[in-house]
């Protein structure tokens, strides 16, 4: 078994969204204060003993999310209401390649977005739990093979 280290950090933004398909309420367009939690790992820790320094996360991370997706509306890409919803409010939607649930936004997150954002720290992102409510979270946690 390898030495791994982890840091934590979270994000809360506000955001909307609706699940094309949902069997209930949550079709409807609406929105949540999400918290967005960031497991970032590393086998080594740097020469002051640290994964990385929490304001790093927070730089990388925290900000990308704050700036894309903060007081935004994500709307799935083959959503039926995207093109109605474009031409109320085209600032305000932000077109996603997935159905908006916390799942598929913890998955983005880990895969897509911060293996970019992470490149130069050498640390990866391990872990996102998204936070849709304090009752009700989903967590995407990369596999051994990504």
């Amino acid at each position: 078994m390898r030495n791994t280290y982890i840091a934590e950090r979270y994000h809360d933004i506000s955001c909307g969204h609706r699940v094309v398909g949902h069997e209930s309420k949550c079709r409807f367009i609406h929105g949540h204060n999400y918290r967005i939690h960031f497991v970032c790992v590393s086998e080594a820790l740097d020469h002051l003993g640290r994964v990385i320094d929490f304001s790093v996360i927070k730089e990388k991370l925290c900000m990308w999310i704050e700036n894309e997706f903060d007081h935004k509306t994500l709307i799935w890409k083959n959503d039926p209401m995207l093109q109605a919803l474009q031409e109320i409010s085209r600032e305000s939607i932000v077109v996603v390649p997935f159905n908006p649930t916390a799942e598929n936004i913890a998955e983005h997150l880990v895969t897509e977005i911060a293996p970019a954002l992470l490149e130069d720290t050498g640390i990866i992102l391990l872990e996102c739990r998204v936070e849709e409510t304090r009752k009700c979270s989903a967590v995407y946690r990369r596999g051994d093979k990504e």
